[in-house]
Order: C-alpha cells, then sequence, then structure tokens
C-alpha cells in the first residue's frame, strides 16, 4: 500500500474511533459493522453475554431517462437482537463463512427485529456518505434481509448454522 493510502486509512480508522466513542457503545459491539462496511454482508458474534449483529439491506435508485443509477446500502447494527416476529418459509441454499458448501436451509420470509439498541448506516456512493442514526422501533425485513437476519441470529443462538448438505440433491437429467 502506497504511503498516502495508508495515511487515508489511518485517518478513516481514527475517525471510526471517535464515532464509536459518540455513539456511547462499547467498541466490540461496532465491530459487525464495520466488517459490514468494509467487507460486505452480513456479521454477527457474542462477547460475553452480548450479542452484536449487522443485517445489510441494498436500494437501487435508478433513473430510467438519464440511464444512470446508484444502490444505497443500509446496515443496522443490533446490540442483543431478540426476534418479534417470523412470517413464512423459504428453502433456500446458504454458504456460511469458511465452510466450503452450501447447505440448504430454512429461512423465514419477513421478521421483525428489536434489541437493546439499534444503529442504522446508509452508505452512499455517490456523495461518499456514511449516516449513522439511532433508532429506537423494531426493523422490519422482508426477503434477503429477512433470510440474512435469521442466518446471523442462529450463529448467535447455535454458533454454526444447521441444513442439509448439497450432496442430497439428485441430478435428473430433462429430456
Amino acid at each position: 500500500m502506497e504511503h498516502q493510502q495508508l495515511k487515508k486509512l489511518l485517518k478513516f480508522t481514527l475517525k471510526e474511533k471517535r464515532v464509536i466513542k459518540r455513539l456511547g457503545i462499547p467498541p466490540d459491539a461496532f465491530i459487525p459493522l464495520l466488517f459490514s462496511i468494509r467487507f460486505g454482508g452480513d456479521w454477527s458474534f457474542v462477547r460475553n453475554s452480548d450479542k452484536f449483529m449487522a443485517v445489510k439491506e441494498k436500494i437501487t435508485e435508478y433513473d430510467e431517462k438519464e440511464k444512470v443509477g446508484c444502490t444505497i446500502e443500509i446496515v443496522y447494527l443490533f446490540l442483543n437482537p431478540r426476534i418479534l416476529k417470523e412470517e413464512g418459509t423459504v428453502y433456500r441454499l446458504e454458504k456460511c463463512g469458511d465452510k466450503g458448501e452450501r447447505k440448504l436451509v430454512k429461512r423465514p420470509y419477513k421478521m421483525i427485529i428489536e434489541a437493546d439498541y439499534i444503529i442504522k448506516a446508509s452508505l452512499d456512493p455517490l456523495n461518499l456518505k456514511i449516516k449513522l442514526k439511532r433508532i429506537k422501533e423494531p426493523v422490519k425485513f422482508e426477503g434477503s434481509g429477512a433470510y440474512g437476519a435469521s442466518h446471523e441470529m442462529e450463529h448467535l443462538s447455535k454458533g454454526q448454522i444447521s441444513g442439509r448438505p448439497f450432496w442430497e440433491f439428485e441430478y435428473e437429467i430433462e429430456e
């Protein structure tokens, strides 16, 4: 990494530390949000008796006339999340972390999650801003957001993801 890039990264990291302090949350609690912003995806972990989870959703805005758009990423950070409601069932294949193969899992189509503390982060690629806001009401997820939240909640409660291995599928050639 070049010297200038390294300086910019260090400056960004120092800003992250100030943001954590201003939000008044434990530094460890911010890790899933940082990982989601830096590496993408949903993240969770348990530290002592606390549970931390970040769930990402994407909203693409596209102007048909101008033929240009952008994808806003919304990341919710939950401190000690709790499921209030699940609705529906979706069967899907999921890959998890360093596991080589995917598993067949059941996930809810809709979920409502509350937590001791919730932060909504909005990443806008056009103005290069990460807007953070504390929200007090439960968060409703539908579709991929619900699948991700369910996956991370399973990590928080069980550690590993349960499901059927992909090799239980059978090939079928259609004529």
